[in-house]
């Protein structure tokens, strides 16, 4: 009896000793066995290969960890090796040492002596599998790119380009490549131009602005962006003209401040603050961000143009304020702020009916600020319109205005002390002087001559 419980201790504990090896064995198989491939997170923003392209590369894998990774460009038929890299192994029971990188696979066809034209990218990543014969399991792609390291070539069609401190002006180009985007550059300020006025899509208009504070020092180029990011750079001839603009003192009293700051909320700021506090801040920080909010309406405007001949201005109206115009806030004798006033005052009676200056979409009707109630219209290509401390607003977003079309009165909503429009005209982003586009004879020189020039030679 000894003997045969003897024999079934010693055959339980070999079963026992052969699970406890067997077991992890198993497991370990199964897990080293595994057959997932790597995954590859390629962040192509472009088909396009310009002179260098950086290309952000994340691999991973989880369960065995990377091997290797190899990045090739095939170009006629010739591979040319952009990326070579062998990860290490913790062991060879546990597989890789890194799950997951972050990679940059820079392409620069000159350097590799690359062609123009059509190419392959093909990108292989393996990891610590002893699938395969231990050669692990194998992610594979290929994206194709067009070589481009060609700028665009751009020729102007427009002969002279005359502006003032604070003008408008208008370029018209020719581009024979498609192109991500094209304008003119005004010292640090960027003019987009459109294609699909003219009958050959290859024909670019761009009005655009030297603002009030540039001078005849400014640099005024052509720039096209390709879609592999090649830049072309074009000399515009042009002549800048000096203007002096008008200076200004406005005296503000007690009796204005309890009249108008109740109207402003602004940050950390509540009515136990002194009222002259509250207005500087509202004439700067506040002044600023309501500007910044009229100019980025020029952002939805349209690839055509809705206006013709010259822009009206408000009827049996005095200016009161002008373009430009440098203000000096005075409180008690003594200087408080300064500002630039860019737009033009018109005062006619009270509650004036305020009409379209041309046609135009609503693209904005809000109440904004120190400007009050505002409209501003689309003109299309860039050029805007806008109407501010108005009393009521009779129009709504998206509607199309005539020229002359009712828009609402004036007021004296926002930082206005008396009734009047304060009109303003935008070419994309920059605040321009209404008097070149309230001005026939401007208009004809300065935009429908080049406009019917071009035209002819189409």
């Amino acid at each position: 009896m000894r003997s045969k419980n003897k024999k079934s201790v010693g055959k339980k504990f070999i079963i026992i000793l052969f699970c406890i090896i067997l077991i992890p064995v198993v497991i370990v198989f199964v897990m080293r066995f595994e057959g997932e491939k790597p995954l590859v997170n390629l962040d192509l923003h472009s088909e396009f290969i310009g002179r260098h392209l950086t290309i952000p590369l994340k691999i991973s894998d989880k369960k065995s960890g990377l091997r290797k990774v190899n990045v090739y460009i095939n170009k006629d038929g010739v591979d040319k090796i952009l990326l070579e890299k062998r990860f290490p192994a913790v062991d060879f029971i546990r597989g890789g040492k890194i799950k997951e990188t972050e990679l940059s696979i820079d392409i620069e066809p000159l350097k590799l002596n690359l062609s123009d034209g059509k190419a392959i990218l093909r990108i292989v990543v393996t990891d610590y599998s002893w699938r395969k014969w231990f050669q692990g399991n194998r992610f594979y792609m290929e994206q194709q790119f067009v070589i481009d390291t060609k700028p665009p070539y751009v020729s102007v069609l427009t002969r002279q380009h005359n502006i003032s401190m604070g003008g408008s002006g208008l370029a018209i180009y020719k581009i024979t490549e498609e192109i991500e985007k094209s304008g003119v550059l005004v010292g640090g300020r960027f003019f987009p131009g459109y294609s699909g006025y003219f009958k050959n899509k290859d024909i670019y208009m761009a009005f655009f602005a030297l603002n009030f504070d540039q001078n005849n020092k400014t640099k005024i180029i052509i720039q096209a962006f390709d879609k592999a990011g090649n830049v072309a750079k074009c000399g515009l001839y042009h002549y800048i003209k000096k203007k002096r603009f008008k200076k200004d003192v406005i005296n503000i009293s007690d009796r204005f401040l309890e009249w108008k700051m109740p109207e402003f909320n602004i940050d950390n700021m509540d009515e136990s603050n002194i009222p002259i506090d509250k207005f500087i801040s509202v004439n700067t920080m506040l002044r600023k961000k309501n500007g910044a909010l009229i100019l980025a309406q020029g952002a939805k405007t349209a690839k055509k143009i809705f206006w013709e001949g010259s822009f009206l201005r408000l009827p049996n109206s005095a200016t009161r304020a002008t373009f430009a115009d440098s203000r000096s806030y005075k409180y008690r004798g003594r200087v408080i702020d300064k500002q630039v006033h860019l737009g033009i005052d018109l005062a006619s009676v009270a509650h004036s009916t305020v009409v379209a200056a041309n046609k135009g979409v609503v693209v904005f009707g809000d109440n904004v600020g120190i400007y009050g109630k505002t409209v501003v219209l689309d003109h299309g290509f860039g050029v805007l319109s806008t109407y501010s401390h108005l009393s009521q607003i009779d129009v709504v977003a998206g509607q199309v205005l005539s020229k002359g079309e009712g828009i609402g009165q004036t007021g004296i909503t926002g930082l206005a002390g008396g009734d009047h429009l304060h009109f303003g005209m935008i070419i994309h982003n920059t605040f321009v002087n209404p008097i070149e586009w309230w001005d026939k004879k401007w208009i004809k020189n300065n935009i429908t001559t080049k406009i019917e020039m071009v035209k002819e030679r189409e």
